[in-house]
């Protein structure tokens, strides 16, 4: 693999998409794809494609294109997709609870273990058969059961806190959920920040593009 160190997060986050429509491409039982018959498919054009791929490696071969199975698994290395994560979500609320029960997650190797919250009226019940669990016993369950990251879907107030005592618990990961950006001066801490109500709003402009 070519040197990764410094490719843009741009690149970065079209690489699922790459790997998502590979998926579909093999359930059309189709073998090989050129990059300007990709590139149309994901909205992009074909020298971009060569680019975003060519970061990583030599995939295509001129003349045949891209062996389209072979590049989903290259992709799905890059993304570390081989290896079994062990994730644990902190609060069981709606949001918590469907994340708890979307199937996908187990497909791409991403294990849901155990929930934390700190509401008495769901703790000790089940989300798709994974306990919730007390906050307070996260130190001590972590010890015995460690995890790899840390969904946080709670409110903005807590997660500061509440992801700097999961970092002290070992957490090095976190794929936050609350309405603030989390950022961590030790390098060794990786985040990903979702807010989903920005993805409603671009949809909102490009809706009043068009009137």
């Amino acid at each position: 693999m070519k040197n990764t160190k410094y490719i843009s997060n741009a690149v970065i986050r079209r690489l699922p998409r790459y790997y998502r429509y590979l998926g579909e491409l093999i359930n059309n039982g189709i073998l090989r794809i050129s990059s300007g018959e990709l590139s149309e498919r994901m909205g992009l054009t074909a020298s971009q494609v060569r680019q975003d791929l060519n970061h990583f490696g030599d995939f295509g071969q001129q003349g045949y294109g891209y062996n389209v199975e072979l590049l989903r698994e290259e992709i799905g290395r890059i993304l570390g997709l081989e290896h079994e994560h062990r994730v644990i979500i902190i609060g069981a609320g709606h949001l918590g609870t469907a994340l708890a029960n979307y199937a996908n997650f187990e497909k791409r190797g991403f294990q849901v273990v155990a929930l934390f919250d700190t509401d008495a009226r769901v703790i000790g019940t089940q989300i798709n058969s994974r306990p919730v669990l007390d906050f307070k016993e996260v130190r001590t369950y972590l010890q015995k059961n460690p995890a790899d990251i840390a969904v946080l879907a709670l409110p903005k107030t807590a997660a500061p806190e509440v992801a700097n005592a999961l970092i002290d618990c070992g957490i090095r990961a976190f794929w936050n959920f609350a309405s603030v950006d989390l950022k961590f001066s030790d390098p060794s801490v990786v985040v990903e920040n979702v807010h989903l109500s920005d993805s409603l709003m671009t949809l909102s402009y490009r809706i009043a593009r068009q009137k």
